[in-house]
């Protein structure tokens, strides 16, 4: 392959990387939360019932602020049972995924957890089946301090400070006619206007996220989250996307070329987002929220998501290759070059169900996109640059023309950081990356990904695909390597 170069320049910077662009998302779904994060019957089990060896892999990913409850099952979540002494909470057959929930983990055993991996927590109301004033109340159960009845009940419960809970989910995916409480847009729109204002009456200091479209393919794509933006007004200050993909096609080269299609929706809820700003004559903006995101195809629909009336279930499982991995890579390396608007964004999800964690009783797995995530939200403080690629490009099936390169870079004082992805399927790429007006002295560390596309880990055999050092670089005021085929690099580079 002909070299490739990535050119960068301080000036043409993006915007600071929010750090809530490396967040997750728990739900109350399948083997997520009991046998996921929660268990008390482990081994591995500390004195709040989570499992420490799950904790211990979480805390490698360096997430920053992770939704809860749902999802799906928030339109069908009553706070309410989720508190209190543990033998006391009802146990409820849950509609959205068809299974038993016995509520022994709610919002104070989250809070917890959140507090074990130092998370921002980020509450998902129900607007589905609840009402904007049951919403109100949760978050005065929440965030309000003591002296006031929620707020007591949170008191009687253990936590007489408040949970400061920054971020409140309005909903979630209300275009969907599979969502509990589906209504048109219209109609979400004055729910979720009402709970806001109740809600911002309570806490001026929260920050709320107006459900967008769920997909890109909804037929009321961008339509519905105009609407929306439009009636809720100043009092959405994010509004959602919502993006699973696949390789139905078994086409590799056209499934990793999804970034072109990341980009645009990205590029198109904003515009939507501005526009309203502009029609409304406003100072204010609603920024975006990708939260949720990823891989999910093989596990999804029929006996994957019912879960028959049991405790539990193995929902949404899916087995995860190093193609997925440089696909998580792409969605990652799109939020930063959309630095400037996308400011929260949640990988869904975070153990068993479509999570970069399996467990297997005792056991643990470490799945390929675990270390996909890892290898960027690790380096993921600093001003996101303009990445300019010159190099060779190819025709994909269903996204166009992609250069075989697909890069961001993120400026940290001194350091450069710089994720590299080589999506062609045979060759390797020759790449030079050059800061225009700076000078690159040295490789303070490198991480590979890399292998046969299909390749994926198993509790037979873990380490088939996992992140290793690399030492390939050439660094003298400009970087060169040979990044292999089918990769993803992340380097941090010393500035002189």
């Amino acid at each position: 392959m002909e070299r490739t170069f990535l050119e960068l320049h301080s000036k043409y910077s993006i915007a600071e990387v929010s750090p809530w662009i490396f967040g997750g998302f728990l739900e109350h779904l399948g083997r997520s939360i009991y046998e996921g994060v929660f268990d008390p019957q482990s081994v591995h089990a500390d004195n709040d019932g989570m499992r420490t060896d799950v904790i211990a892999a979480l805390a490698e990913l360096e997430m920053t602020i992770v939704r809860y409850p749902g999802g799906n099952f928030t339109s069908g979540y009553h706070w309410l049972d989720g508190i209190g002494p543990r033998d006391q909470r009802p146990t409820v057959r849950e509609l959205a995924w068809q299974s038993l929930e016995p509520n022994t983990f709610g919002t104070d055993e989250f809070i917890s957890l959140c507090r074990k991996l130092n998370w921002q927590p980020m509450l998902a109301v129900n607007l589905g089946t609840g009402t904007p004033e049951e919403a109100r109340n949760w978050l005065e159960y929440c965030n309000s301090p003591v002296g006031s009845r929620f707020a007591d009940l949170r008191r009687d419960n253990g936590s007489t400070d408040p949970h400061h809970v920054p971020v409140w989910c309005l909903g979630n995916e209300m275009d969907g006619p599979w969502q509990l409480g589906h209504v048109p847009a219209e109609q979400y729109a004055i729910r979720a206007q009402q709970a806001a204002k109740m809600m911002r009456d309570t806490d001026r200091s929260i920050a709320t996220v107006a459900c967008g479209s769920s997909s890109p393919a909804m037929p009321t794509y961008l339509e519905w989250d105009r609407t929306v933006l439009e009636h809720i007004g100043s009092l959405a200050d994010y509004v959602s996307l919502h993006r699973y993909v696949g390789n139905e096609s078994d086409d590799t080269a056209d499934f990793l070329a999804l970034s072109a299609s990341i980009d645009a929706q990205i590029e198109s809820v904003d515009a939507c987002a501005r526009y309203v700003q502009a029609k409304q004559r406003s100072r204010k903006r609603a920024y975006l929220c990708f939260d949720e995101w990823n891989v999910w195809y093989r596990a999804r629909g029929g006996p994957h998501a019912d879960g028959q009336g049991k405790f539990a279930p193995a929902l949404l499982e899916e087995i995860y290759n190093l193609e997925d991995a440089l696909v998580v890579g792409l969605f990652l390396n799109s939020f930063i070059r959309h630095a400037d608007v996308v400011k929260i964004a949640n990988l869904a999800q975070l153990v068993n169900v479509i999570g970069p964690i399996l467990t297997r009783g005792d056991e643990l797995l470490k799945q390929s996109i675990f270390y996909a995530f890892r290898m960027i939200s690790t380096r993921k403080h600093g001003v996101a640059l303009r990445p300019h690629v010159d190099g060779p490009s190819y025709t994909s099936t269903s996204h166009g023309d992609v250069t075989f390169l697909d890069a961001s870079a993120i400026l940290d004082g001194n350091q450069l950081h710089v994720f590299a992805i080589n999506r062609n399927l045979e060759t390797h790429m020759p790449l030079k990356v050059r800061l225009a007006d700076g000078a690159l002295t040295r490789a303070l560390s490198s991480e590979i990904l890399t292998g046969t596309p299909k390749a994926a880990n198993s509790f037979d055999d873990p380490n088939a695909v996992r992140a290793v050092p690399f030492d390939g670089w050439s660094v003298d005021g400009t970087a060169s390597a040979d990044l292999p085929p089918v990769s993803l690099t992340a380097t941090t580079f010393e500035l002189g």
